[in-house]
């Protein structure tokens, strides 16, 4: 999974899979549906972060720090709490303009559900990644003096830390290529990053490492005469290292 700061948790696909009728009732409501994930996630995050103040000074002894927000990584519970909690918020403000029974029984069925959710994160953990490493961004591709196969290429980079734990991975950058080949430049490294990994390939579902080791930080990374299509593909980000319990609370909202 990716990092809670890597960005959106759940997408409209997600959403969609708990509500079929969601995007009808988006389009008749005029109600922005992105707009509420990212107030859904500005919510989980204040709740996160007081969890994590609160989880008690006697494991602070052999922790290197208190986790923060930065630290934690999107579990299956905290991503169905963060589908539940959108949902929850697009049926209430549904309803707050229609004042529609219906769209208020399918508030409080999905505040029950997030309510659910958050039980479930609270008793398996939430997810700590001790060096977390963020999502790339998309790196900068360029043609250059070289020769690959003509045609084109999908390009993604990930930032890796200095215990070899690899974040989630940019959006794929595109370059079309005529008698040259592609030389890649990531942006400036972000904290943790010590060095990176470049995906290449022809299908941007269908990206494979190039590097058989990991290249330096500050280092461009310049395509050989062919790319390789035996690398591994691309991750969806950093694992947790920890999974910190939480003491039991009644849900806000």
């Amino acid at each position: 999974m990716a990092l809670f700061t890597d960005g959106p948790i759940s997408d409209l696909g997600d959403l969609t899979a708990q509500d079929t009728q969601l995007a009808n009732v988006a389009n008749v409501e005029g109600i922005d549906v992105t707009q509420k994930l990212l107030l859904a996630q500005e919510e989980m995050a204040l709740e996160i972060t007081t969890l994590l103040q609160g989880s008690g000074r006697a494991e602070a002894i052999w922790m290197s720090a208190q986790p923060k927000i930065d630290n934690v990584v999107v579990t299956p519970a905290l991503m169905l709490w963060h589908t539940f909690r959108s949902l929850e918020m697009v049926y209430g403000d549904a309803y707050s303009s229609q004042l529609n029974a219906r769209y208020a029984a399918k508030r409080d069925q999905f505040h029950e559900r997030a309510s659910w959710a958050f039980e479930r994160l609270l008793l398996a953990g939430i997810g700590i990644a001790w060096s977390p490493v963020s999502r790339a961004a998309q790196p900068i591709v360029t043609a250059t003096a070289g020769s690959i196969p003509d045609g084109t290429y999908y390009v993604a980079m990930t930032w890796v830390n200095a215990k070899g734990e690899e974040g989630a991975p940019s959006l794929s950058a595109s370059i079309t290529t005529a008698g040259s080949t592609l030389a890649v430049q990531p942006s400036a490294a972000p904290t943790g990053a010590a060095s990176w990994n470049v995906y290449v390939g022809v299908d941007p579902t269908a990206l494979s490492r190039q590097n058989t080791v990991p290249i330096a930080v500050g280092q461009a990374w310049l395509q050989g005469n062919m790319t390789g299509s035996s690398g591994a593909a691309p991750g969806s980000g950093q694992a947790h290292n920890q999974l910190m319990p939480m003491p039991r609370r009644i849900l806000r909202g």
